[in-house]
C-alpha cells in the first residue's frame, strides 16, 4: 500500500514538471533554471582598507579615493577654487609633478618630491628664469619620505631608505642610490613613510599598523630612529597607528607628530590626533585607546585610556593629517612663528568630506596647543575632492610649499602686508 502511494507520488510530480514545461513552451518561453549557489565573497586581500567597513548601502559607497592617472594640465589647476586669509596669496608654483607628496629642500634651493604611488623621486630647480623638473631616481617602491643633510638625499621605500649623495651636484647625472638601512616590514598597508632627521642629527622612521585595527606585532605601530648610517636602531615611541608627518619644536626641539586614527567604528570616532614626545617610549594608545579618551571596542576591553599619553589635539575625524612643518620664518604675520601648519588630506571614508585643507596650530609657551584655524581651504567642492593637500615646506624667503598628490602640483602660499591694507 505505501509502496502503490509513493509510486504515484512520483507519477503526480513527474506530470507536474512535463505540465509545466508545455505551458512555458507553449506561452513561447523557457522553463526557468534552478537558482544558482550564492558565490562566496571574495575576501580582501590583507591590510585592505575595507576590512572592518560596515554591511549597507550608506557604507559600500565610501572607498579611498584614487587620483587621476596623469597629472593635471597647468590650465585646468582648481587654483580659482583654493581660498586664503586677506594678506595672503596662493600660485601655482609647478605642475606636472606626478602623486606629489613629501617635499624637502636641499642647501642650493632644489625642492625634492618623494611620492606613495610613482616609482619616481623628483628634483625641481630654478634655473636662467625657468622652473624644471628633473627625476633624479626611478624604479623604486612607493618612494614617499624625504630628508635631508649636508648634501645628501635620503629616501624611504616601503622596506628601506637609501641615501644619494651630493645630490645637488649631480642632478642631470645622479648617483646610483646608497641602502644604508633595510631592517623594515614589508607590509603595503601604512607601509609608505614619512622621514625626517631630527636635531639629535638621528634619521626619524615611522613603522605603521599593518592593518586597519588590528593588535601589532612588536616591530610596527612605532617610530624609530637610526644613526644617519642606518645603526643603532631605538624605538622613540610606540602605539602610533600611522604617522606621515612630524617635525621638531624650534625652541623646545620635541617632537610632534600627526597620527590618523583607526577606520569603521563610526563616522564621527576616533578623531585623528596631534601628538608631543617628551621622553623617549612613550606609549600613544594605538590600538586600545585613541584621541585620548575613545576606548577602542575590539581592543580596549580590560585597558583604560589613562595608560596611554593623550594627544594634545584631536584634529577631526578621519580628517587624514598628513604633512607637518613649524613655521620659522619671517614673511608671515608674527602670530605663524613657531607654529604648525599641517596638511589635512581629506577624509574618504566618511559620508561628508572633513579635512582638505592647511591648517595653522598655534601653541602656548608651554608647548600645548593654544589654537587652530584654516589657511587654505578649497580643496573639497560639493563633497568632491577636487585637490588633496600632502605636505607643506617652508622656502627660504618664509612662502609655504603645498604639495597636491592628487592633481600633481605644487602651490606657493605668500604673504603681502599691501594685499592685507586693502
Amino acid at each position: 500500500m505505501n509502496k502503490n502511494m509513493t509510486r504515484m507520488g512520483l507519477l503526480l510530480a513527474t506530470s507536474a514538471v512535463a505540465m509545466a514545461a508545455t505551458t512555458f513552451t507553449a506561452l513561447g518561453q523557457t522553463a526557468p533554471a534552478p537558482a544558482p549557489a550564492t558565490a562566496a565573497p571574495v575576501p580582501l586581500p590583507p591590510g585592505s582598507p575595507l576590512i572592518g567597513r560596515p554591511d549597507g548601502a550608506a557604507a559600500a559607497k565610501l572607498v579611498p579615493v584614487p587620483p587621476p592617472p596623469l597629472p593635471t594640465a597647468l590650465d585646468k589647476l582648481p587654483l580659482d577654487k583654493l581660498k586664503v586669509p586677506k594678506g595672503f596669496r596662493i600660485e601655482v608654483w609647478a605642475s606636472n609633478v606626478p602623486n606629489a607628496r613629501s617635499m624637502r629642500l636641499g642647501d642650493k634651493g632644489t625642492v625634492f618630491v618623494g611620492s606613495r604611488l610613482q616609482d619616481k623621486v623628483h628634483a625641481i630647480v630654478d634655473k636662467d628664469g625657468k622652473r624644471t623638473v628633473k627625476v633624479i631616481a626611478s624604479g623604486m617602491h612607493r618612494p614617499n619620505g624625504l630628508a635631508f643633510k649636508d648634501g645628501t638625499l635620503y629616501i624611504s621605500e616601503l622596506s628601506k631608505v637609501s641615501k644619494l649623495e651630493k645630490i645637488e651636484d649631480n642632478l642631470d647625472t645622479p648617483p646610483k642610490p646608497i641602502l644604508i638601512y633595510d631592517d623594515l616590514p614589508k607590509d603595503e598597508a601604512h607601509g609608505w613613510k614619512f622621514i625626517g632627521i631630527g636635531p639629535d642629527n638621528k634619521l626619524y622612521i615611522p613603522v605603521g599598523q599593518p592593518c586597519n585595527n588590528c593588535l601589532p606585532p612588536d616591530t610596527h605601530a612605532q617610530i624609530r630612529r637610526i644613526d644617519l648610517d642606518g645603526k643603532n636602531m631605538e624605538v622613540v615611541a610606540k602605539g602610533v597607528r600611522n604617522t606621515v608627518g612630524f617635525d621638531w619644536h624650534p625652541v623646545s626641539k620635541q617632537l610632534y607628530f600627526g597620527d590618523n586614527a583607526r577606520d569603521w567604528a563610526s563616522e564621527d570616532l576616533p578623531e585623528d590626533e596631534l601628538n608631543r614626545v617628551t621622553k623617549v617610549g612613550q606609549h600613544f594608545g594605538a590600538p586600545f585607546c585613541y584621541q585620548g579618551d575613545f576606548l577602542d571596542p575590539e581592543f580596549g576591553w580590560g585597558r583604560a585610556c589613562s595608560e596611554f599619553e593623550k594627544p594634545i589635539a584631536k584634529m577631526g575625524a578621519h580628517t587624514a593629517v598628513l604633512g607637518m612643518r613649524f613655521y620659522t620664518g619671517n614673511q608671515f604675520p608674527n602670530d605663524y612663528k613657531n607654529g604648525i601648519f599641517m596638511a589635512r588630506h581629506g577624509s574618504w571614508n566618511r559620508s561628508i568630506k572633513l579635512g582638505g585643507d592647511i591648517v595653522h596650530v598655534k601653541l602656548k609657551a608651554d608647548g600645548s596647543v593654544q589654537s587652530m584655524k584654516p589657511i587654505v581651504t578649497g580643496f573639497i567642492q560639493d563633497n568632491k575632492f577636487v585637490a588633496r593637500p600632502a605636505d607643506v615646506l617652508q622656502l627660504k624667503d618664509g612662502s609655504l610649499l603645498i604639495s597636491d598628490d592628487f592633481n600633481g602640483a605644487i602651490y606657493r602660499l605668500s604673504y603681502d602686508q599691501k594685499l592685507a591694507q586693502k
